[in-house]
């Protein structure tokens, strides 16, 4: 059976998630390296008031995702593929092999600093759960023909969609959703509007920074969690990775096209469950397990196994 590593977003972090990862080389090894290129200590970027501050909730996410990916497969073997939601792109393309990590902690500091630069407050997003994309449509068709900033960010379920906008139409889609009797609304951690066109310009800007960054071709198969499609050419990487944060997340055509690739194996990195919650209900065929609260040697097992099915 084919494995796949996934990396969970922006809310999904969790206060000292870095002072917390296990004590093992391989896992001090990427946070020195990190500490290293960002030129301060990691301690000043994971705790609670550093983490209102999307800059610093984007590096922690990256390196935890690195940190606890590199530590799986050092004590078992590599996955077949990889694929990140949104941020998790980054930690998916570094362990795939097509981005350095030096080069993503750079890029991912910039990213965190245009989309707050461009959103300091006033915006975020919310999930929709209990409706269907046909039914949110049906809801988000009013606000949107007056003009209002409420956009469709991610489809991760059939009925467990992403909503970005304005606080104030955020709220006002809550009461819209509850008078509907359908589903419910619940605000995310996260302090700007991704995944939409209000973010077009940062992600010129940081298509701009990408200009400089090589990428090599994957040696691990690289889903995009955008366009649910296998990459691995290190240019295609680029444009997905750049772009990401003003285009829809389709994370359950994601998982989907995995499955369909003989993914039977599902482990989601630092931090998190989420993302595992999620491939249950989207691949049900799967065995799903998340690095937070697994033995690193059950998850060493299945990794080796997985591998050894593969050949």
């Amino acid at each position: 059976m084919n494995a796949l590593l996934s990396f969970p977003g922006q809310g999904a972090q969790q206060v000292n998630m870095l002072h917390e990862l296990p004590e093992q080389p391989a896992v001090q090894a990427v946070l020195a390296q990190a500490q290293e290129v960002l030129g301060q200590k990691l301690s000043e970027i994971d705790n609670a008031q550093a983490l209102c501050n999307t800059r610093n909730v984007q590096l922690c996410l990256l390196i935890a995702g690195v940190a606890s990916a590199r530590l799986l497969i050092e004590h078992s073997c590599k996955p077949k593929y990889v694929a990140g939601l949104s941020i998790g792109a980054y930690a998916a393309a570094v362990v795939a092999g097509a981005l350095d990590f030096a080069d993503a902690l750079r890029l991912v500091a910039l990213r965190g600093e245009l989309m707050q630069q461009a959103y300091p407050k006033g915006y975020g997003m919310a999930a929709v759960q209990g409706l269907t994309l046909e039914q949110l449509d049906t809801v988000l068709e009013p606000f949107q023909a007056q003009g209002q900033s409420l956009y469709l960010a991610n489809i991760n379920a059939d009925n467990q969609l992403v909503v970005a906008g304005a606080d104030q139409a955020l709220a006002q889609l809550a009461q819209a959703v509850k008078t509907t009797g359908w589903g419910r609304v619940c605000r995310l951690a996260v302090s700007v509007p991704s995944h939409c066109s209000l973010l077009e310009e940062a992600a010129k800007q940081l298509a701009d920074a990408f200009s400089n960054i090589q990428l090599k071709r994957a040696q691990i198969g690289y889903i995009s969690s955008t366009t649910a499609r296998l990459m691995l050419d290190g240019e295609q990487i680029k444009q997905d990775l750049a772009f990401n944060m003003c285009q829809i997340v389709d994370w359950q055509g994601a998982l989907r096209a995995a499955y369909e690739r003989g993914v039977r194996l599902h482990i989601e990195l630092l931090p998190g469950t989420v993302l595992s919650g999620l491939a249950r209900r989207v691949i049900p065929q799967a065995v799903t397990y998340s690095f937070q609260g697994t033995r690193l040697d059950s998850l060493t097992h299945l990794m080796l196994r997985a591998g050894a099915d593969n050949y």
